[in-house]
């Protein structure tokens, strides 16, 4: 355990004593959000980011850490545990390399070697092995053993054959050497299996593909992998120097010779010692070291997959909140109707209903008219409507009815179902919202998203919000850990109103779990609103322990206390009431009172508990307290007479909302119930390494039209608004020119050829086909 603090301080860049001061905060059960805000004296001010990858890398190092307990326990029991063997496991830095280390002591079912041991031919290997001079089958002659099943000299040297290719074949050192040199130089050759062209249309990109192994990016890798569960795809590991003739030794088979000094002079034993050699690379390392690095390709794949999920849902949870303004819901629907919500300014049910505009019904005017009734009646602000079947032709309605009545100032959003089903079935919304229906529960989730994106979506499963990227094919342990990290870390640094907010928001606030949630809840159902912060000990089962770590993240607007609306924690309520004294101010009226605020020096305030940084946080909450860090509330608006593919042409310059960003570009809703792709390639005339550093989930872009595919239901767009469609549009200069990018192509969505030369990269209409269209499909959740 000592090694940890300073192996993490290495790879993050900071002193041993700030990862030593945060591991002592974990470990007390301290939350990564309170540590970000309120112990930046303790941790040398580390920001929520990098106590993220410490908390991570920290978990890593301690498994690996009982890891090798195990084995050195293991290994000693075994009575085979030597200082050279233990120094070698104890300076083994990675779980591969502690495993390559303990392959030979690992307890397993008798093998051939074993049998081969058993049998005595344990000497006749080491012998051909230390003296190739002597002849194999005159050596072999005299370990004969028909009652152990060694009957002639054929039977004898497969034994030792056998006792050889294990030990070689055990060694860590050629292991890692071996491993480093197939992720270096190898090239990944993928083809589809005969017969399952037409099956595995979806991956025709892959049917005959080439790519170096260590530069896949991860939607590629885990497209070639799924292809191979669904038994459409076949691959193999090449290198330079491979022949298909089974005859001709693979490189590999050299450097194991090379390693165990085996070479071939002619001698007696050279030529057998020589297929031993052959026998090792392919019967036993082969397969599996190229299912050590597909493991690693895979585990590279998903870790990015799972960031770029991760990164998507932040986005999504930190959109801008419209605010306490009352709202009308609907969720639309073709022959079943429009199912309607009413939900007031803070967010409850206020009425419900349906309204059938469309097809068979097509009680369009009577629908206009309701909407009028309810949108008077309750003094309605905006209109939510689902992007799901029947958006447009909703979104139609709902313009129509501006049209009608301007007097009533609507603004028409769409917004994302996402999820919306799966939390109206969901058994808190049975909770939240027993009396109403499954499907108008949908509707009033609609809403209250457009009302406040984070409160509403906290209350589903962050896997169900679907912005991910083969979300399926990652390990969910991981995924789950990662989402819920990003969940945590957008809650809190919002904060949440501590009367308003619901169980499931409150669960995800630093220091609190469902049931203190729930208790919460109970206890303001008892006794009425909070007025202190205080009142929080009061609570069953809230101790002083989750107090210091909830409380700063709970608001009370309208509080005793007017610091109790704000992020400053109330175990520094005494450093503000320092501030008011020395000033001889009150309390209260330092609150926003920003030219005198920013006159104070922070220094002047400083105590033994808390320093220079905690105490510039407390002056700027004070400037504005609980501010919103999330941006200012605006929506796209949609197109006339664009609401389906047909509508679409190449051309068009359209406005829309980004739903989802991948690895290779980014979705945009244009509203027409497909979302088109802007590929990375397009999304500036800059190179752009990594899509993110141009647009995020909800922002609101114009595009171009490039190139509608109507029966894939594909649309390629540009953020590059003086594109041509059918023209080339090669990047232009400068995208291949950062050092960032190594070769030109690289790491931008390249295809490589096969030769080490990574073409260009394309314009959308070329990503748009096979693999990429799959891309498509799997990135927004459809499986």
């Amino acid at each position: 355990m000592i090694r940890i603090p300073a192996r993490i301080a290495e790879e993050l860049g900071v002193r041993e004593q700030q990862v030593n001061a945060t591991i002592a905060l974990l470990d007390e059960g301290a939350t990564v959000p309170f540590i970000a805000r309120y112990r930046k004296e303790v941790t040398g001010a580390l920001d929520d980011t990098q106590l993220r990858n410490l908390e991570e890398r920290l978990r890593y190092l301690r498994e690996l850490e009982d890891r090798r307990e195990t084995i050195l326990n293991s290994i000693d029991e075994q009575g085979k545990l030597t200082d050279e063997l233990r120094n070698d496991i104890n300076a083994a830095e990675t779980k591969h390399r502690l495993e390559d280390l303990y392959l030979p002591y690992k307890p397993r079912r008798r093998t051939k070697a074993q049998i081969a041991r058993e049998a005595g031919l344990e000497p006749l290997a080491d012998t051909l092995y230390d003296d190739p001079g002597q002849d194999p089958e005159t050596v072999a002659a005299g370990y004969l053993n028909p009652e152990a099943g060694v009957e002639d000299v054929k039977a004898a040297l497969e034994g030792a054959r056998n006792i050889l290719m294990e030990r070689f074949a055990e060694d860590a050192e050629l292991l890692g050497r071996l491993r480093d040199y197939l992720w270096n130089e190898g090239v990944l050759k993928v083809s589809v299996i005969e017969g399952k062209e037409y099956e595995g249309a979806k991956f025709r990109d892959y049917f005959d593909h080439r790519e170096p192994l260590k530069k896949m990016p991860s939607h590629r890798a885990l497209a070639v992998l799924r292809g191979r569960n669904e038994g459409i795809l076949t691959y193999g590991i090449a290198v330079e120097g491979e022949s298909d003739d089974r005859r001709v030794p693979h490189p590999a088979e050299g450097k194991i010779a090379a390693h165990w000094r085996i070479r071939d002079d002619g001698r007696p034993a050279d030529r057998w010692l020589s297929e031993v050699v052959r026998w090792t690379w392919r019967v036993k390392l082969s397969t599996q070291l190229e299912t050590d690095l597909m493991a690693q390709v895979r585990e590279a794949a998903e870790a990015e997959a799972i960031q770029v999920f991760a990164n998507n849902l932040k986005d999504l949870l930190l959109l801008a909140p419209a605010g306490p303004r009352a709202t009308l819901g609907l969720d639309p629907g073709l022959r079943t109707g429009v199912k309607v919500a009413i939900i007031d300014a803070t967010g409850q049910v206020a009425g419900h209903g349906a309204i059938y505009p469309h097809a068979p019904k097509n009680q369009w005017d009577q629908a206009i008219e309701q909407m009028a009734r309810w949108c008077r009646e309750y003094n309605i602000e905006l209109v939510a409507i689902g992007n799901g079947t029947a958006s447009r032709e909703t979104e139609k309605l709902v313009a129509d009815l501006c049209k009608r009545y301007p007097e009533l100032k609507l603004n028409r959003i769409v917004v994302s179902e996402s999820g919306a089903s799966i939390y109206s079935a969901s058994e808190f919304a049975s909770r939240e919202l027993p009396d109403l229906d499954v499907t108008i529960r949908g509707a009033v989730s609609i809403a209250r998203r457009l009302q406040d994106p984070l409160a509403e979506m906290v209350k589903i499963e962050p896997k169900s919000i679907g912005v991910g990227q083969y979300q399926h094919d990652v390990s969910q342990v991981q995924l789950a850990r990662s989402l819920d990290a990003v969940v945590e870390d957008c809650v809190n640094g919002v904060g949440v109103d501590l009367n308003t907010a619901s169980a499931p928001l409150l669960s995800r606030v630093s220091g609190l779990n469902p049931g203190t949630a729930e208790n919460i809840i109970d206890f303001r159902s008892r006794n009425g609103a909070f007025r202190s912060r205080k009142q929080l000990l009061e609570v069953p089962r809230l101790g002083p322990k989750t107090f210091e770590q909830a409380a700063g993240f709970l608001r009370i607007s309208q509080g005793e206390n007017p610091l109790d609306r704000s992020a400053v924690h109330p175990e520094a309520y005494g450093v503000v009431a320092a501030i008011a004294e020395k000033n001889a101010r009150k309390v209260a009226d330092l609150v926003g009172d920003v030219s005198f605020l920013r006159s104070l020096n922070p220094e002047d305030y400083v105590t033994e508990r808390f320093g220079v940084p905690t105490i510039r946080d407390i002056i700027a909450e004070l400037e504005k307290p609980g501010r919103d860090p999330r941006p200012e509330f605006r929506f796209a608006s949609f197109q006339e007479g664009v609401e389906t593919l047909n509508d679409l042409k190449p051309g068009m310059t359209l406005e829309g909302t980004v739903t989802n960003v991948t690895n290779f570009g980014a979705f945009v809703d244009i509203g027409v119930h497909q979302d088109g792709l802007v590929h990375i390639s397009a999304l500036s005339h800059d190179f752009v390494k990594d899509p993110r550093e141009v647009v995020k989930a909800g922002d609101i872009v114009k595009v171009k039209v490039m190139d509608v595919d109507i029966p894939r239901k594909r649309i390629a767009l540009s953020m590059r608004l003086d594109d041509k469609p059918g023209e080339s549009n090669r990047p232009e200069r400068g995208q291949g020119d950062r050092k960032a990018a190594g070769k030109p192509g690289q790491g931008a969505g390249a295809r490589d050829n096969g030769k080490g030369k990574p073409k260009q990269q394309q314009q959308p209409q070329g990503a748009m086909a096979g693999a990429l269209a799959q891309a498509m499909a799997s990135a927004k959740g459809k499986r």
